[in-house]
């Protein structure tokens, strides 16, 4: 079957061959609880995240690059990474974290439709918003809490930036799909979320009149709306073509974001301390680690 369940609409058969995405099979690159995602995500618990492999934007900025533009991991079928969830779960975490899942929606789909009823703790779909609507249909009834990027609202800054023109009009229709599969934000007596929607946006140095833009569309969208505006931004890799990106950004630039989020009306969400711009906050991504773990796996949960 040729592959269009993204937006890039590769047409490839990815059985044979690799798209834009680089990827054919699930690739899995690091499991473990994350302690640093939003408080009512994170908590004192930790997220029980799973991270893929490979990624259908391919951001100039991105800072997990070792994985997603230049994929390194581990495969798995559908059924080890249902119980991949179930291994998590036994850790204690607060939910399940399925982070940049786009480019195998259609089997996450698969796979949490094996281990949902076993599934005591949310399932958050940690995306970058490069989704088709029709693809993310298939997660209705299998994701609690969508969490999705609007990282650009300019043509011009996502061409530049991600090499997808398209990317604002593809993912507010996105948005909009998740909001209505969860039209609701709940959260349980410790301050977890168990549904919901929280949109996430990087404040990029230089950017600043694109992200008012994304905010402008936020506030007209749902002004009720919860969004985590984040300030985590370091260079990971030096930028040639777009020197505006080899630095840091100022403090400025994201006091004035933050003045206008409150300014178009939005008023729910999180903001960031500036000693989150560091690459010490980034996960360990051991492949060797992961093929050790998913080792332990199969022999626990292997019948």
């Amino acid at each position: 079957m040729k592959c269009t369940l993204c937006p890039r609409e590769c047409n490839v058969d990815r059985k044979r061959n690799k798209g834009f995405c680089n990827t054919d099979g699930i690739v899995v690159s690091r499991i473990g609880v994350h302690e640093w995602e939003e408080p009512c995500i994170s908590g004192d618990k930790g997220s029980g995240t799973v991270f893929f492999a490979g990624c259908n934007l391919h951001c100039r900025f991105c800072q997990n690059y070792d994985i997603s533009v230049v994929p390194r991991g581990a495969e798995v079928s559908v059924e080890r990474l249902a119980d991949i969830m179930l291994y998590l779960q036994s850790l204690n975490v607060a939910n399940i974290n399925l982070v940049t899942p786009s480019h195998f929606a259609d089997k996450i789909a698969q796979a949490l439709t094996i281990v949902k009823p076993r599934l005591t703790i949310p399932v958050v779909y940690n995306t970058s918003s490069y989704e088709k609507a029709q693809t993310l249909k298939l997660l209705e009834g299998l994701v609690d809490v969508y969490l999705p990027d609007l990282k650009f609202c300019s043509p011009k800054v996502s061409g530049d930036l991600a090499n997808a023109t398209d990317y604002f009009n593809v993912a507010v229709r996105a948005i909009a799909e998740m909001r209505r599969q969860q039209p609701i934000d709940e959260f349980d007596s410790d301050g977890y979320i168990k549904r919901g929607v929280i949109v996430r946006h990087l404040v990029l140095p230089s950017y600043v009149e694109d992200s008012k833009r994304v905010l402008d569309w936020l506030s007209a969208f749902d002004s009720d709306i919860r969004v985590s505006l984040m300030s985590q931004y370091f260079t990971a890799r030096r930028d040639d073509e777009f020197p505006q990106l080899n630095r840091k950004l100022y403090r400025r630039e994201y006091q004035a974001v933050t003045e206008y989020f409150f300014n178009v009306g939005l008023h729910n969400g999180y903001g960031q301390e500036f000693s989150s711009a560091t690459r010490d906050y980034l996960p360990d991504f051991d492949v060797d680690a992961v093929e050790k773990l998913l080792n332990v796996i199969n022999r626990v949960y292997t019948k």
